[in-house]
């Protein structure tokens, strides 16, 4: 069972729905949830959102569905070299422990990010990116749209 954690759903609660997955929102209205333009959000080592861009605008981050728009293959943090597990990549890692559930916002253009929905961390693997020529950490996300909290 996936869990919300309490900051998550209070927040969500009030800004976002899984009515307004596929909605189109300003950079505004996404920094109630995610107070950094980092990519992965977390606070005391706990994740609290993610964006990503599917490498469109970012390639260091190249980001990509699984056989279906219910999986997303999710680049771990760390634009150069080898990514560590950092506190950003160990937020994803303990987000798998726990199954937890959070917001994902995808950048479309300046000014405006599409809420994907709810998204749960299933795995994690280190991996060779040959593009990169690095090891990057490579997380799977699952859709997780909760009804109701």
């Amino acid at each position: 069972m996936s869990t919300i954690n309490s900051q998550n759903e209070q927040i969500t609660e009030q800004f976002f729905t899984t009515n307004d997955i596929g909605k189109v929102f300003s950079w505004d209205a996404v920094l109630e949830i995610h107070k950094t333009r980092n990519g992965i959000y977390q606070k005391n080592g706990q994740l609290i959102s993610l964006l990503t861009d599917f490498g469109k605008i970012n390639e260091c981050y190249p980001d990509f569905h699984g056989e279906t728009t219910d999986t997303i293959f999710y680049t771990g943090a760390g634009k150069r070299g080898n990514q560590k597990l950092d506190i950003w990549n160990k937020a994803l890692h303990n987000a798998i422990k726990t199954e937890l559930t959070v917001p994902l916002f995808c950048k479309l253009r300046v000014n405006q990010w599409q809420f994907l929905g709810f998204w749960q961390v299933c795995d994690a693997e280190y991996i060779f990116e040959p593009q990169s020529r690095r090891n990057i950490w490579s997380f799977v996300l699952k859709k997780n749209d909760l009804q109701e909290f």
